[in-house]
This record gives structure tokens, sequence and C-alpha cells, in this order.
């Protein structure tokens, strides 16, 4: 028997009927045709199907459609707030080549714009601590810490709050060897 519930994902509003088992995962996918969300380990370990429900990080594997009926979802379709322009977190992961096969980048996208809603202004430590929860067999990690990193400049930068001398930066880098971003 389907449970008809209403979801609200990147700003738009759904009313569906699914069975109360499925997951919020293979409804996106299956019935929305959302594919950025990537099911990947099925158990909530590789955060490959990471989105955000009311502004927190989940892993939609394991979450029911049904739990997050009437809740607010973004996904990685609905990071851009204009369809043609990338997120300051995109940019950055692209700029810094944080993306190699990129089954992981929606995740580790909305992993890192989880953190950066909490901490505009995160260590490295923090960042390697907010993005475990998310696998990448690609990469060596430190692209992706360092995509972050300019994400969060990028981000400050757009809103006018700090100079590009006082952002933060991994260990040994300089503002002079800090890659220049438009």
């Amino acid at each position: 028997m389907k449970v008809n519930i209403t979801l609200y994902i990147n700003g738009d509003k759904y009313n569906i009927a699914v069975e109360p088992w499925r997951t919020l995962a293979e409804v996106l996918r299956e019935d929305l045709n959302l594919i950025g969300t990537k099911i990947g380990c099925e158990t909530g370990d590789c955060g490959a199907c990471t989105v955000l429900i009311n502004g927190k990080s989940v892993t939609s594997c394991l979450s029911l459609a049904v739990e997050s009926d009437g809740k607010e979802i973004t996904t990685i379709e609905g990071l851009s707030t204009r369809g043609d322009t990338l997120h300051p977190i995109q940019e950055a992961f692209v700029e810094q080549g944080a993306i190699q096969c990129g089954y992981c980048t929606p995740g580790m996208i909305l992993s890192a714009k989880y953190l950066l809603d909490k901490n505009p202004e995160p260590t490295e430590s923090q960042i390697r601590q907010a993005l475990s929860g998310n696998l990448c067999r690609c990469t060596g990690y430190n692209r992706i810490v360092k995509a972050v990193i300019a994400a969060s400049e990028k981000i400050k930068l757009k809103s006018g709050e700090v100079s590009r001398a006082s952002c933060p930066r991994i260990e040994g880098e300089t503002p002079s060897t800090r890659r220049e971003s438009d």
C-alpha cells in the first residue's frame, strides 16, 4: 500500500505516492529523476547518497522517503541558485581538480555545504572530519580539502566579508601560492 507524501525538493513541491519501505535515495533517483544523488554502498558508509534535509547532511540510502514528508530537501541539482551558474562550492571543486570520476562528488559537495553553513571558516582538520563519512577511491582527499577551503574563500568574497589575505589555508600555503579565482 502506497503512502501519499509531500516533498519540497530544491524549492519545488512534489506530491507523490510511495511504498513506505522505499528509501529517499530510490525515490529521488527512480521516481523524480534526480540522478545526481548516487547510490553506492546502501549502508550509509560511503556518503555518495548525501542530501540536505532541513539543512542537515543525511545519507538518503538510510532514510525512508516517508520520513521526509513535509521537509525541505536539497540535492546536488538544487545547489545552484541559478540553473546555469555553479555554486561556489561546485566552482571550487572544479578549479581545484577535486573531481575525478565524479561518483562521490555530489555527496562530498553537499557535506561541504553543510560544514560551511555551520562553520564558514573551518580548519583543515575540521574539513577532514566533516568529510569523513564520504569515501572517494580516486583522490587522496587533499584536493577535496583544498576545494572546501577555496569554497570558503569564494563564499566570503562574494558576501564581501573578508579580504583574501585573511582566508584560511592549508598548512604551508601562502597567499602568493594560492590559486587565483575569477
